[in-house]
């Protein structure tokens, strides 16, 4: 699907599973939650469960992580 395909398509309505995820309305898209990008189904790799939301790439993903979870950016020193 190109760039221009999303002017014509609709943006899906998904709930979030645990290694999968379920459509709840017909679209071709989601957007990514940091972003705003959107994100062909078919090409759809990374959410968050609790939060259920959609990232367009594992970077993102994290980054989205680290913002929400400062704390995980401490190292730990034993």
């Amino acid at each position: 699907m190109n760039h221009l395909d999303f002017l014509s398509s609709r943006e899906a309505e998904v709930q979030y599973l645990d290694g999968d995820y379920r459509i709840k309305r017909n679209g071709s898209f989601v957007r990514c939650a940091v972003t705003g990008e959107p994100i062909p189904l078919e090409e759809l790799k990374y959410w968050s469960v609790d939060r259920q939301e959609a990232y367009r790439d594992c970077n993102i993903s994290l980054q989205r992580e680290l913002e929400l979870n400062p704390d995980l950016r401490k190292r730990r020193k034993d």
